[in-house]
């Protein structure tokens, strides 16, 4: 069965629903993130083996969405937390990468498609993961790679760093790929780069921009649960605990931040802040 809706916002909340899900429908980038993800992949069957790789930032909403659109998933994640959400989430196992050495405890051409998100703006250099990519992805497969945009001459990228949210606080080492950036970057382990996308345009950055804000530089150094640097929210159900009360709140106010959001349709031709490009491995 087809779940590709079921992340919505306007989803009510059930008392045996996850925190994770529950967390996630309180999300706007996510979301989005999501939602053109899926649309990128389209219909998958039984028979199509995929793999979402991710790098924290992940409690297992994201991989329980993928799951629930169909194709046979596996998972693999960079931070021994984010690893631990997802299998408790998914009930499935989660193949551990390290940064440093990226490689996939896989055999060549396991993957009909493979997608990572926002992964590559931790390493200190990518050729080596993008090598593996190309080496588990099937001929004729697909490659799907999220980044954020990385370009600092956005106001919305320009204000982030006027207020002090350095790339430390995200835990990146550079702040992101534009798409060009990306489709170089395959190319140069022979994918061809097929299609190249963006989500999340200034309204929506702003309103995420003021929620991180206010976690990194507040909240977290209030919580009563251990919080990493690079965590932007909570990541964990004690970590979501210790922010109840705000949280209560901002599920009180999310409508509002919601249609501040979806002001972003007053820019139809501007590019969003997050990049994505799909390639191809050719036969």
């Amino acid at each position: 069965m087809n779940h590709i809706h079921s992340f919505r916002s306007d989803v009510p909340d059930h008392q045996e629903d996850p925190w994770q899900l529950k967390l996630f429908r309180r999300t706007l980038k996510k979301q989005q993130k999501l939602k053109s993800l899926l649309k990128l992949i389209g219909p998958l069957t039984d028979r199509d083996t995929c793999i979402l790789v991710t790098c924290g930032d992940n409690n297992g909403a994201l991989n329980w969405h993928f799951k629930a659109h169909g194709g046979s998933w596996s998972w693999a994640d960079a931070e021994p937390e984010s690893s631990f959400q997802i299998g408790e989430l998914t009930g499935d196992h989660v193949l551990t990468i390290d940064k440093e050495s990226p490689q996939f405890n896989v055999a060549d051409q396991s993957f009909d498609v493979v997608v990572t998100i926002d992964i590559h703006e931790h390493l200190c250099a990518t050729n080596e993961l993008n090598q593996e990519l190309a080496r588990i992805v099937k001929e004729n497969g697909r490659i799907i790679v999220t980044t954020p945009g990385g370009d600092q001459r956005k106001l919305a990228n320009k204000i982030k760093n006027w207020i002090g949210m350095s790339t430390r606080d995200y835990g990146h080492v550079v702040d992101g790929y534009t798409c060009d950036q990306l489709s170089a970057q395959l190319q140069s382990v022979n994918l061809t780069p097929v299609v190249k996308s963006s989500y999340s345009k200034f309204f929506t950055e702003m309103v995420e921009l003021a929620i991180n804000f206010a976690y990194v530089k507040v909240l977290a150094r209030r919580s009563a649960a251990p919080v990493e640097a690079g965590q932007i929210a909570p990541q964990s159900q004690d970590q979501l605990k210790s922010v109840e009360k705000t949280y209560r709140l901002y599920s009180l106010i999310y409508p509002f931040i919601w249609l501040i959001s979806r002001l972003d349709i007053l820019l139809p031709f501007a590019e969003g802040y997050a990049a994505i490009v799909m390639a191809r491995k050719e036969a």
